[in-house]
């Protein structure tokens, strides 16, 4: 109950006052008052280009919807490196599970964390999933976060092709590009169980960037294709000032899951006070683009 409060006074401050909505969400999840006049830490700085770039940037906004975001990728000069969509709805009822494969995933384009991964579809609830999906696209994303940008997707559901891996969620690397550059990659596995963590640089030497209690395993195998990753991160990161470049990877390529240029809200908690600090160093908010 607190949590739905919390999010419906954080949306209608939002409507008013992006920048105070901001600054409340800032203070939420850091515990720390925003300093957006002499910006340092990396939360700060993305809060910075959040209220005064990414606010009005529309190629932003393109690449945020995880359904036009293909068009960009296209552009970029790279072929069937998102994940295929398999079909699009305006809402849950149109769905019709018969005309899907056994494997796939079910997402919403607007926000984050909105995916029911299904391995089996003849062993989920139906109707469950269409409620909840119904759900998510009901939800005004860029409101309850204070992320502006968000407020111009229209708000679909797709159908996505399942990736197939060694596990039921395949890992996850997240390339952090600073102006066309990518400095480390957080890596996320185990992401069906317990997830574990670990930030890296782009050699694959460990970073002490995050907390103690969020890095759950020192050493986790690079990925096959990471020379690839690094690359393609850094074509697709050249217009933005900062973008996280976000990959799966299966048997066989990288998969490109998205783009994100505002992760965690601009308020990660999971840093230790040294990759907050370095990571702000890298990023320059005063470079023109």
């Amino acid at each position: 109950m607190k949590d739905k409060i919390a999010r419906l006074f954080i949306s209608s401050v939002t409507c008013i006052s992006p920048k105070l909505a901001s600054k409340l969400v800032y203070k939420h999840h850091t515990g720390k008052k925003l300093n957006l006049k002499n910006p340092k830490l990396f939360n700060e700085k993305l809060m910075y280009l959040k209220l005064n770039n990414y606010n009005k940037n529309d190629l932003v906004v393109m690449c945020s919807d995880k359904i036009n975001l293909e068009k960009y990728v296209k552009a970029c000069g790279y072929k069937d490196l998102t994940n295929k969509i398999i079909k699009i709805y305006k809402n849950a009822n149109e769905i019709n599970f018969n005309e899907l494969p056994k494997q796939l995933a079910l997402k919403c384009n607007h926000g984050c964390k909105f995916n029911i991964i299904i391995p089996d579809k003849s062993k989920i609830d139906q109707e469950e999933v269409k409620k909840q999906l119904n759900k998510w696209l009901k939800t005004k994303y860029g409101y309850i976060t204070a992320e502006t940008h968000y407020f111009k997707i229209k708000p679909r559901i797709y159908a996505e092709e399942y990736i197939k891996s060694d596990k039921v969620l395949p890992n996850d690397y997240k390339v952090y590009c600073f102006n066309g550059k990518a400095k480390c990659i957080l890596v996320c596995t185990n992401r069906e169980k317990e997830l574990e963590q670990l930030m890296v640089d782009t050699s694959w030497n460990k970073l002490d960037y995050l907390k103690e209690e969020v890095v759950t395993k020192d050493n986790i195998s690079k990925p096959k294709h990471l020379k690839e990753m690094i690359e393609i991160s850094e074509k697709l990161s050249k217009p933005f000032p900062f973008v996280r470049v976000d990959f799966y990877e299966s048997n066989t390529k990288p998969i490109l899951g998205e783009l994100t240029f505002t992760p965690a809200r601009c308020a990660d908690n999971d840093y230790n006070e040294k990759g907050n600090i370095e990571l702000g160093k890298m990023l320059d908010i005063n470079e023109k683009k």
